[in-house]
C-alpha cells in the first residue's frame, strides 16, 4: 500500500484499496496456472495434510498459502476440490464447492473446514466474502446514482426495469430522455463502484460498453474511485468517462429554453 500511496498520492484510502485490488488480481492471474498443474496441487495438499495432523489447531492451509504466494481464498478452492475429489471419486461441482467455501460447516471434516474458514476470511481480494462486499458497494453506488439522478428530475430506467421489459445485458441506467454533459450526448449511465485501469477499462469496452453504444448510442461511464486520465479518449466515438456525477448536465427542454432566448423580441 505504501508503494500506492507514494504512486497516487492525492487519491483516497478507498481509491487505493480498489487498485491494491486490480493489481493484486493481475499478478495472481499470471501465476496462478503454475499452482493449478495436478503436481503441484497433489504436492499442495498433501503438506496441507501433513501439516494439519502435526498442528491442528493452527492456520496451516493459511500459512501454506502465504508461503506460496497464492490467494487465500483460491488456496481453499484447490485443497477442497482435491479433498471432494478423494472423497468422492469424481469431479466435484462449481455448485458444491461454491457453497461449501460460502458455509465451511458444509464440509464432512471439521479441520479442513476450519481451515477454509480461515482463509476465505483472510483474503482481501478473493472469495466469497470479498464478493458479498464487492457486490454490497456496488449496489451502494448505483443507489447513489439514481438518487443523483432523482434530485435533477431526470426520467430513467434501471437494470432491474429493463429485465423485466426483456433486455438481458443493459446498462445499470438508461436515460428516457438523453442529456448533454461537456458537450457529448449521453443516452446511457454505468456505474463502477471501482478504479479504472487500462486492462479493467479495455475488457469492460469490450464486454460492454461497446455492446451498449450499439444499442442504445453514447453514453457515460462513472469509475466512482477514479480512473487513469489517458482512457478517456473514447469521448468523440461515444464513451464519455468521469469519476463523479457530473454537474455541468444540459436537458433537452433546458437546451430548447436556452435556443428561445436570444430572439430578439417583435
Amino acid at each position: 500500500m505504501k508503494i500506492l500511496k507514494d504512486r497516487f498520492p492525492n487519491h483516497s484510502q478507498s481509491t487505493l484499496l480498489s487498485i491494491f485490488s486490480l493489481e493484486y488480481q493481475k499478478r495472481t492471474k499470471r501465476t496462478f496456472s503454475r499452482h493449478h498443474a495436478s503436481d503441484v496441487i497433489e504436492s499442495h495438499y498433501q503438506r496441507y495434510l501433513s501439516e494439519a495432523k502435526a498442528h491442528p489447531t493452527a492456520p496451516v492451509l493459511l500459512e501454506l498459502a502465504n508461503e506460496v504466494d497464492l490467494s487465500p481464498a483460491l488456496m481453499a478452492r484447490i485443497i477442497l476440490d482435491r479433498f471432494l475429489q478423494g472423497l468422492e471419486g469424481g469431479v466435484p461441482s462449481k455448485t458444491v464447492i461454491n457453497s461449501m467455501l460460502k458455509e465451511p460447516s458444509l464440509i464432512p471434516d471439521q479441520m479442513l473446514a476450519n481451515n477454509i474458514y480461515q482463509c476465505t476470511i483472510n483474503d482481501y481480494c478473493y472469495g466469497p466474502l470479498v464478493d458479498c462486499i464487492k457486490h454490497a458497494i456496488g449496489q451502494e453506488h448505483e443507489v447513489l446514482l439514481c438518487d443523483k439522478l432523482k434530485e435533477r428530475n431526470l426520467s430513467f430506467l434501471d437494470e432491474n426495469q429493463l429485465r423485466v421489459m426483456g433486455y438481458d445485458k443493459t446498462p445499470d441506467i438508461i436515460l428516457e430522455v438523453p442529456i448533454a454533459v461537456e458537450g457529448h450526448i449521453v443516452h446511457w449511465i454505468e456505474s463502477k463502484a471501482s478504479f479504472g485501469d487500462d486492462h479493467s477499462h479495455r475488457t469492460y469496452l469490450n464486454e460492454q460498453f461497446w455492446s451498449y453504444w450499439n444499442r442504445f448510442g453514447p453514453g457515460l461511464v462513472i469509475y466512482w474511485y477514479g480512473f487513469i486520465g489517458e482512457l478517456d479518449c473514447q469521448r468523440d466515438r461515444g464513451i464519455l468517462l468521469k469519476d463523479c456525477f457530473p454537474t455541468d448536465i444540459v436537458t433537452l427542454s433546458h437546451a430548447t429554453q436556452q435556443d428561445r432566448l436570444p430572439q430578439d423580441p417583435e
